[in-house]
C-alpha cells in the first residue's frame, strides 16, 4: 500500500466516518429491460418457443433475444440474453441439429439389421454398410 492511499483512507474516515470506507464499485450500465419488464419475461417464455413462430419448443438466447425485440422493442446481443437469463435462475438450451430429411424407421431399421453384421466386422458404419441395403 502507498502513503497516498493511505492518506485517502484516513481522510474519508475524518469526513464521512467508517460507512465513507466502504466499497462503492460503479454500478455499471443502466438495464434495458426494467424490473417490470425483467418479471414479465418468464410468464412470455412460459407461453413456448412456437407460439412465437419457432419450430420446436426450445428456447435458445437467439430466440429469447427475438422475443425481447419483439415485445419490448429492446435489442439484447444473444450473449447478453444468456446472462440474463442466468440472473433470472433459467439454464440456456441448445438444440440438437438433425437434418430435416431424417428418416426415423430408415435409422430404426439400419440399427436393428445392419448395426449388428457391422459391428461384428469392426467397421465403421460408413457408406460401404448403405441405409437402404
Amino acid at each position: 500500500m502507498s502513503t497516498g492511499a493511505v492518506s485517502q483512507w484516513l481522510k474519508r474516515l475524518r469526513e464521512g466516518g467508517q460507512d465513507a470506507l466502504r466499497a462503492n464499485p460503479p454500478p455499471g450500465p443502466t438495464p434495458r429491460l426494467t424490473p417490470a419488464q425483467q418479471a414479465q419475461l418468464p410468464a412470455l417464455l412460459a407461453w413456448g418457443a412456437e407460439a412465437y413462430g419457432f419450430l420446436g419448443a426450445v428456447w435458445t438466447t437467439k430466440r429469447v433475444a427475438a422475443v425481447i425485440k419483439q415485445e419490448f422493442g429492446v435489442r439484447y446481443h444473444p450473449d447478453h440474453v444468456g446472462r440474463l437469463l442466468r440472473a433470472m435462475g433459467w439454464s440456456v438450451q441448445k438444440p440438437v441439429p438433425r437434418a430435416t430429411q431424417r428418416d426415423e424407421a430408415a435409422i430404426t431399421a439400419w440399427c436393428a439389421e445392419r448395426w449388428p453384421e457391422v459391428k461384428k466386422k469392426g467397421g465403421d458404419g460408413g457408406a460401404d454398410a448403405g441405409l437402404g441395403g
